[in-house]
């Protein structure tokens, strides 16, 4: 027997020869995942990064952005950094495919070398993403001693040959993610010598980490929390270079906090605060990209996702691996606990399917129920004493 919200929310129909399809909460049929062509559109010549969700490691793969476009159509998704040598030895088979309601969509390469870089641009491109980004701002000391991430701030030249090889390769947009300094690189000057050479090849897109970055002596976490937060150096390259695009990214846990920021450079990038309490996005078409399209209640983004849930695992996606991405959706909200621990403890078992999610979401329900008629058992105590 199906849960009771299932009725009220429904997100199933059948066609006239009985084949199940799902319509989303726009009432569109979901495509089968996505598979590139090869061809590009076009007309496709600007990405509007207002609002942008980080890279993650381990969290942003497409699973969870296929979730993140649950919430917001509008903010650009970053790929987790995907390196040159996973995809031109690997094949980009095993690290590109991603579905095509992920759109607008970017991939962070991680890698030094300006030809391995053009040729993954190129690979990027003819896979349909609207963007490839260069990693130059991640300390850990896997990435370092692969000679990418953050350690590249020390070589603004051949950072500046690597993107001149990627816009060679490729006609989307190439752009840099990075820190606003490395070790001993202290002030402002340092952070204008790093970005005036690849500024110099064409490159328009700068995403900078507000942080400076320690390569020795700090964990990457530890990068994203110690060192502190520099905005001002940020909202001064912008002012000492206009006809850049700036995005700010650290230090911003909701939307509100890219509020003032938004009124010195060209966008935002949202990170962790995105992975763990997901529903922040649910309003970021709404003020950031003047929609007037509804804003989803929890329930219906859930629902929403569930197509896509099904789909993967008839096609033997494992329910854990797509799960662990939407433990955050309700919380603060009552049953929250109840419904991450209901998925932590079942998604993992053999033959789990969506019947987990329609469990826990109805644990929701009730916990909300509850709740509610707590609130009104005590306005009418409280309205019987007086």
């Amino acid at each position: 027997m199906q849960p009771a919200f299932w009725l009220h929310f429904g997100c199933t129909e059948y066609s006239k020869n009985g084949a199940k399809q799902y319509k989303t909460g726009q009432n569109q049929l979901l495509e089968k995942p996505y598979k590139s062509t090869g061809k590009i559109d076009t007309a496709r010549d600007s990405v509007n990064r207002r609002f942008t969700v980080a890279p993650m490691m381990d969290w942003s793969d497409r699973h969870c952005r296929y979730f993140w476009r649950q919430l917001s159509q509008h903010a650009v998704l970053y790929t987790e950094m995907i390196t040159t040598g996973a995809i031109l030895h690997a094949g980009p088979e095993r690290f590109l495919p991603f579905h095509q309601h992920e759109n607008p969509l970017a991939l962070q390469l991680g890698g030094s070398n300006p030809q391995d870089l053009g040729r993954c641009a190129k690979i990027a491109e003819d896979w349909g993403y609207d963007e490839v980004n260069l990693n130059c701002g991640c300390p850990s000391d896997r990435v370092q001693n692969g000679m990418f991430g953050a350690c590249l701030m020390a070589q603004p030249q051949l950072v500046a040959d690597c993107i001149k090889s990627m816009q060679d390769n490729c006609s989307i947009p190439v752009t840099v993610k990075h820190r606003i300094g490395i070790d001993d690189m202290e002030d402002y000057r340092d952070m204008v010598a790093f970005v005036e050479p690849i500024a110099a090849t064409g490159c328009k897109t700068f995403i900078v980490h507000a942080r400076k970055a320690w390569l020795q002596g700090l964990s990457p976490k530890e990068n994203r929390e110690i060192p502190p937060l520099q905005y001002d150096m940020v909202y001064r390259l912008k002012k000492d270079f206009p006809d850049l695009e700036i995005i700010l990214n650290g230090g911003l846990v909701d939307l509100a906090s890219c509020d003032a920021p938004l009124q010195q450079v060209d966008g935002v990038m949202l990170g962790r605060a995105a992975y763990q309490n997901p529903y922040v996005l649910a309003e970021v078409d709404q003020r950031f990209y003047n929609s007037d399209a509804p804003v989803k209640s929890r329930e219906q983004v859930l629902l929403d996702f569930f197509p896509y849930i099904e789909q993967q695992l008839s096609a033997g996606a494992h329910l854990n691996y797509i799960t662990r991405h939407i433990l955050g959706l309700f919380q603060g909200q009552p049953g929250a606990k109840l419904f991450r621990r209901y998925i932590s403890q079942n998604a993992h078992l053999k033959g789990a399917g969506i019947e987990v999610l329609q469990q826990a979401l109805q644990l929701i329900v009730d916990e909300r129920e509850r709740a509610e008629q707590y609130h009104n058992d005590r306005l009418q105590e409280l309205s019987q004493q007086s």
